[in-house]
């Protein structure tokens, strides 16, 4: 059961920040290195206009680059803050610090209000680090791969009672093992260890888990897909996973799609390319209205199922079908041009924009879904050429989590 004390908030609370890392030459961005930095240019951009953005960069030759991109741009440089830190990826949904905060407490009363200074240059010779997460619980012994959930703090304490957010470190594995992930794997502590977050503490969980595979309406319901959990864990049943996810995460439920994959997508069909919540009682999901499709088929049997869902008083879901945008193509690889893998921020929604003419009707719908909040779109063409699009490179960090001082 969900601990009285902790909860896991949605995307559309108050944030303080969204933490994204700059791409450069050493991450796989290196090919297309110009035209991917024009899309984060006019994601800071966009971000800026409602809240600070957090960036991370790999040294100060780096840091001086892109600030010298976003001055080009007329990007407000004030509500921008810059951490040093060793990555090799960009994926920040999927290694960035997944947020609990405290119930019942308001985040920015809670939390420290003095600045953090700059951030230095990290030592550089990961090899003689010791890797100060915890072992296997089974090491040497024939288990179920599943540590025991430790909600209540790192090495299973309760989080000390002046603190209001509790970080929680989930493995990164690359997606499964597909690439190499020792670095990334190792980010959320480095940014704890450069003091970026404020009144915190940090749990390192044994247990492969992205973030973009993970989605809360923050009244406990949890959405995710079968085919990530199982494809990440194959061991273990449905049930085995929803009371480790609740546990962790503080949910009272988890709802699980058996459907919905796009082509270009190497993260076995996360979430957030797929379905989002946009209130407790709303559902925003990628449609597929073109019978000739190879997605037709899955995305309608997702469609359906999302249909049968309930909210936890017994409602069905307002629903939003996002459109379909024509196939984009790397060569002959179809790329996975998704428009729900949307950001919330303050005042905002982000959207995808792929240059296609469904950009236009998507950001209608976004408008339905989220009559409250802008929509801005946010040029993410040259992003699907890794697979992944506007949501999977941020992470929003909750009010209070980080200054907003820079």
């Amino acid at each position: 059961m969900p601990l009285p004390d902790l909860r896991f908030p949605a995307e559309w609370e108050p944030q303080s920040a969204v933490l994204i890392a700059w791409p450069h030459a050493g991450t796989d961005w290196a090919a297309r290195l110009a035209e991917v930095e024009i899309t984060y240019v006019a994601l800071v951009a966009a971000i800026t206009r409602f809240q600070t953005v957090v960036i991370i960069v790999a040294d100060a030759t780096l840091q001086a680059h892109a600030t010298a991109r976003l001055d080009d741009a007329g990007v407000d440089v004030a509500r921008v803050r810059f951490v040093i830190a060793l990555y090799d990826d960009t994926w920040l949904r999927d290694t960035g610090p997944v947020s609990l905060v405290l119930s019942g407490t308001g985040h920015s009363a809670a939390a420290r209000t003095d600045p953090v200074r700059r951030m230095s240059e990290p030592d550089r010779d990961e090899s003689a680090r010791a890797d100060s997460r915890p072992a296997h619980p089974c090491a040497g012994n024939r288990c179920d791969g599943f540590p025991s959930p430790r909600p209540r703090g790192e090495g299973g304490r309760r989080p000390d009672q002046g603190l209001a957010f509790h970080l929680l470190d989930f493995r990164f594995t690359g997606w499964g093992g597909k690439f190499e992930a020792g670095t990334d794997d190792r980010l959320v502590e480095r940014l704890v260890d450069q003091k970026l977050f404020l009144n915190s503490s940090r749990q390192p969980i044994d247990f492969a888990l992205e973030g973009g595979a993970i989605e809360t309406d923050g009244d406990g319901s949890l959405l995710t897909t079968w085919q990530c959990l199982h494809e990440r864990h194959p061991d273990a049943s449905r049930t085995e996973l929803s009371d480790k996810l609740a546990a962790w995460l503080q949910q009272d439920r988890v709802l699980w799609l058996d459907h919905g994959a796009l082509e270009g997508d190497d993260t076995d069909a996360h979430i957030d390319t797929l379905a989002r919540f946009a209130a407790p009682d709303a559902i925003v999901f990628q449609a597929c209205d073109d019978s000739a499709d190879t997605h037709y088929a899955d995305l309608s049997a997702m469609a359906d199922e999302i249909a049968a869902l309930r909210t936890k008083h017994g409602t069905p879901y307002r629903l939003f079908p996002l459109p379909w945008a024509k196939p984009i193509l790397d060569g002959e690889r179809r790329l996975a041009a998704s428009y729900a893998n949307f950001l919330i921020i303050n005042g905002a929604v982000l959207m995808p924009a792929y240059g296609d003419p469904a950009d236009i009707e998507a950001a209608a719908v976004l408008a339905r879904a989220f009559p409250d909040r802008e929509i801005v779109q946010v040029p993410c063409r040259p992003l699907i050429w890794q697979n992944g699009s506007l949501h999977c490179i941020t992470m929003q960090l909750p009010t209070g989590l980080v200054s907003t001082e820079t």
